[in-house]
């Protein structure tokens, strides 16, 4: 994409750039950071797991890391974060890897309904050909299914057990190896970390105060993007945001490239470009988007696998925490 652009007009353009506009989103990144890990500080609370504000911070941002370089479906920093947490606080893993997913439960909804409310900015407003439409209704009823039976599954220990011992037999066939043991640690495990979960959902000011964290943390990212077009002298409508917000993080949840890497920023410059913005603002404005969004928080990341150790991503196992 840039080579078809030209990198001499998109280096022009990102010379243009007004770095003040660029400092607030790279702040608003920042705080985003505090939000979501003041979320999973509020739902450990509720399942009195104790904790240290920093160090649970740190085991965020590492989870989030692993998150985004690895090709995993963007799910492998979970166990991480569940893994460290134990570590911390003494408590088994399946009651930490539970204030995980009521994590990442909470951020899943407001997407649904941002997601629903950008397919419909993309229908009405920007109007696009009925065969890229239907595309993206398809993909979007699937994503809202997959949620669906992933929420049942957390809750449901019956349904849990057969999808566990279905995903163990397919990869018997596949890796033609004996797997008894893990399947063992894993079903073991379901009973407790779906209770804890149960008692999560039910307690309702932590459902309250998790939406709330998690409507504005969206918001906020659009208000991120808002501002690097803003560096370029280019308003977009937040609306037009949210909807390159869907496509990209749909695009960016199969698992090809790590965090996405391509595929994502050629699909928010598409989008941008078929939008009316130049192409050479679009992917500017994407390349210092994902700067901020991507690597900035793979960096902060990283800076704390030394104090953690390389070996801890080796170390997560649904065993090593029983107790």
């Amino acid at each position: 994409m840039i080579g078809f652009i030209g990198p001499d007009e998109i280096v022009l353009a990102l010379k243009s750039a007004n770095m003040k506009y660029v400092l607030i989103a790279i702040l608003i990144q920042i705080f985003l950071l505090v939000l979501w890990a003041v979320r999973w500080s509020i739902i450990s609370k509720s399942l009195d797991i104790k904790h240290r504000k920093l160090p649970l911070f740190s085991f965020f941002l590492l989870g989030l890391t692993v998150n985004e370089i690895t090709p995993s479906g963007r799910a492998g920093g979970e166990p991480v974060r569940a893994y460290l947490l134990g570590k911390e606080s003494g408590e088994p893993f399946k009651k930490t890897f539970a204030s995980v997913m009521g994590d990442k439960i909470f951020d899943t909804f407001p997407f649904a309904i941002l997601a629903v409310v950008a397919l419909l900015y993309l229908i009405f407003i920007i109007k696009l050909s009925e065969s890229i439409t239907a595309t993206l209704i398809g993909i979007l009823i699937i994503f809202i299914a997959l949620l669906a039976i992933i929420i049942y599954a957390c809750i449901n220990e019956n349904f849990a057990n057969r999808i566990i011992r279905g995903i163990f037999s397919i990869g018997r066939r596949l890796f033609s190896r004996n797997l008894d043991v893990y399947e063992k640690r894993v079903l073991d495990a379901v009973g407790e970390f779906q209770e804890n979960l149960r008692l999560l959902m039910a307690d309702r000011n932590v459902f309250i105060a998790s939406c709330v964290i998690s409507f504005l943390s969206w918001f906020l990212e659009l208000v991120r993007v808002y501002f690097v077009f803003l560096a370029f002298g280019t308003e977009v409508s937040l609306g037009m945001i949210a909807s390159v917000f869907l496509v990209s993080t749909l695009v960016g949840m199969i698992p090809t490239l790590p965090g996405g890497v391509g595929a994502i920023d050629g699909v928010m410059i598409l989008i941008y470009s078929v939008a009316g913005i130049s192409p050479f603002v679009s992917t500017a404005s994407t390349l210092i988007e994902r700067l901020i969004s991507f690597w900035f928080v793979a960096i902060l990341g990283l800076l704390t696998l030394p104090y953690f150790g390389t070996k801890v991503l080796d170390e997560v196992n649904f065993g090593d925490e029983e107790k």
